[in-house]
């Protein structure tokens, strides 16, 4: 799971940044509006978080901006201004959350897995796939009822594998979902999680579509 923070405090964005890849995201972090808008144009992420008060441009600017081009990422605001009219405007522009400075990490993650399992179109927290079940929030996984234990890059590939059954998605797109632009990447470091996977899964359950990537079949 890749999240864009869009933050200028340096103590909490090294604080967030550190919580959220401690929890298995992939995290990019960049401090103004300007670089907030070039990211977005640049690179896919799942999720934007977003603060109002930033330099260059503001973050509301840059939520109007956005919704005004039709993107429809995600985007959670972090913002220290609690009035309800403020709150009301955020979401009013676009925003699909709000949660007001200063907040507790968890309920943060908490958030973040609400806004994404809506997104997708999930009632219940966990993701299913065949005897196979997987939750984003407490980081189990289990297979034909017997718990696995993964690595969180392994956790974070297979669950963008199983957010997407039936599509291919490329090794560039996987290192994408499981690394941050300032995480040093090897050269086959996704076909070394993929074979973990398999031997823990079986050898049919990841498919390899030659010269494409890998993916999940669709389940009848």
């Amino acid at each position: 799971m890749r999240l864009l923070l869009v933050e200028d405090d340096a103590m909490i964005g090294e604080s967030v940044v550190k919580g959220l890849r401690h929890d298995g995201f992939a995290v990019d972090w960049v401090k103004d509006g300007d670089a907030a808008e070039h990211s977005l144009g640049a690179e896919d992420f799942d999720l934007m978080l977003l603060d109002l008060g930033l330099p260059r441009k503001g973050g509301l600017d840059v939520l109007r901006a956005l919704r005004a081009a039709g993107n429809p990422i995600p985007v959670l605001i972090l913002t220290a201004r609690d009035a309800v009219p403020d709150r009301i405007t955020g979401l009013n522009a676009g925003a699909d959350d709000y949660l007001v400075k200063p907040f507790d990490l968890d309920e943060l993650v908490a958030r973040i897995h609400a806004i994404l399992r809506r997104r997708s179109g999930r009632a219940e927290p966990v993701i299913r796939h065949g005897a196979l079940v997987l939750n984003p929030i407490s980081h189990e996984v289990s297979f034909e009822g017997r718990p696995l234990s993964l690595s969180a890059r392994e956790f974070a590939l297979l669950q963008a594998l199983l957010e997407r059954p039936g599509a291919v998605l490329s090794v560039a797109r996987l290192q994408e979902r499981i690394y941050g632009w300032d995480e040093e990447v090897g050269s086959n470091t996704v076909e070394v999680f993929i074979h973990a996977l398999r031997k823990k899964l079986g050898p049919d359950f990841i498919k390899n579509v030659r010269g494409v990537g890998y993916m999940l079949p669709r389940q009848p």
